[in-house]
């Protein structure tokens, strides 16, 4: 599960958490592991501290640059007890799997397993079909760019109220295999001719996932795990399975589940890992998933050709600071500095990894609450154009 939308919800939200209010009125400092003392960035400790006045409850984050590896948190990581957010902390990273999934795509596309030209339905025969979805009319660059014109299951209704709003907390140990996703999103008609534009759906990669399987001849997860993860030495990242449970060091995820009652705060921490895939399932850290980002962006993980067709956008409507590569997003900064990276949300969870192009400045972040999006941007924006610090 991979989400795009989430609630919004002020301070007052936070009204029930009584015993973190001294955890939100001081924030935890932030950790310089390398630079020394009087520099830093500072700004960016500040956008985090906002974000928790703002109402999200804590942030964990991490940025790699020519200074060296600085660590922070702010806020507080169990609203029970008001332990603060902590710097190491594993989290789900949501919608940010995507890029490991079109790294090991485009990895096969190298090896001659697949052609980004391929269709769906040469890989996965007759399993899109109905409703004007046509899997023989559909192309591997088209999942992966988005503009496949496939429904989002996410959007499907009975979806939504039965695994992200109300009927969340009594499903959420659930198995869902990939095909039940697949099944949901076919339900639907197709949003258009594939390839006439973008339309962000995880569906995409829920058939992305089951491509890398049937290419492969082994499961996402070892593909993920063997070409990618161990690598990169990427300790903390893994693929949860059936599992319910968030490895440690972590904190709680929080989300506000109930539309008719918008300041109650669930904890949702467990869930069962079916229920993303790979369109969302991957639980890392924000070292691990700069550590990622940087050896994309430097050509450690894929061949110069594949790494360009990555690298090569589709506008993305209504968002002309952004554009949409494969599983990769390129966005500009309002001081004009250029970003490679990809989001991610989750019931509970907010993150965000970017990295520039050069690959040698790197941020990644995540939200522990699920309901204030807005200070993500201000994050990123300190950190990069922020020259105060």
């Amino acid at each position: 599960m991979a989400l795009r939308k989430t609630s919004k919800a002020g301070m007052a939200g936070l009204a029930a958490a009584a015993l973190a209010a001294a955890a939100y009125a001081t924030p935890a400092q932030a950790a310089t592991d390398t630079p020394p003392a009087g520099t830093g960035h500072r700004a960016t400790q500040r956008a985090m501290d906002a974000a928790v006045k703002a109402g999200v409850p804590g942030v964990t984050a991490q940025a790699r640059d020519a200074r060296g590896v600085w660590k922070a948190a702010s806020g507080v990581g169990d609203l029970r007890s008001g332990a603060p957010r902590g710097k190491n902390d594993k989290f789900r990273v949501g919608s940010i799997t995507k890029t490991f999934v079109a790294t090991v795509l485009l990895q096969m596309e190298a090896e001659g397993k697949l052609r980004l030209g391929d269709t769906v339905d040469r890989h996965l025969p007759g399993l899109v079909r109905g409703n004007g979805n046509d899997g023989r009319k559909i192309t591997v660059r088209q999942l992966l760019n988005h503009t496949s014109g496939l429904f989002d299951y996410l959007a499907d209704k009975k979806y939504a109220r039965t695994y992200l709003r109300e009927g969340y907390l009594k499903h959420r140990y659930d198995t869902l295999p990939p095909k039940k996703h697949v099944k949901v999103a076919l339900s639907h008609t197709r949003l258009f001719e594939p390839g006439a534009k973008h339309s962000y759906s995880n569906t995409n990669y829920v058939l992305a996932g089951l491509i890398v399987e049937k290419a492969g001849g082994r499961t996402y997860e070892d593909e993920v795990r063997d070409r990618i993860i161990t690598p990169l030495g990427l300790k903390n990242t893994s693929n949860p399975g059936n599992s319910i449970h968030l490895p440690q060091p972590s904190s709680r995820g929080y989300a506000k589940l109930f539309p008719s009652a918008p300041d109650r705060i669930d904890d949702i921490t467990e869930m069962n890992g079916s229920q993303g895939w790979a369109d969302g399932d991957i639980i890392s850290t924000a070292g691990d998933l700069n550590r990622f980002y940087r050896a994309l962006l430097r050509g450690e993980l894929l061949q110069p050709k594949q790494l360009r067709a990555m690298k090569t956008t589709v506008a993305v409507p209504g968002h002309p600071d952004s554009a949409y590569g494969l599983g990769l997003t390129r966005t500009r900064t309002s001081c004009g500095t250029t970003l490679w990276g990809h989001g991610g949300g989750m019931v509970g969870w907010l993150s965000m990894a970017v990295t520039t192009a050069d690959g040698r400045h790197q941020l990644a972040y995540n939200f522990n609450g699920d309901w204030e999006d807005k200070p993500q941007r201000k994050i990123l924006e300190a950190e990069y154009c922020d020259t105060s610090s």
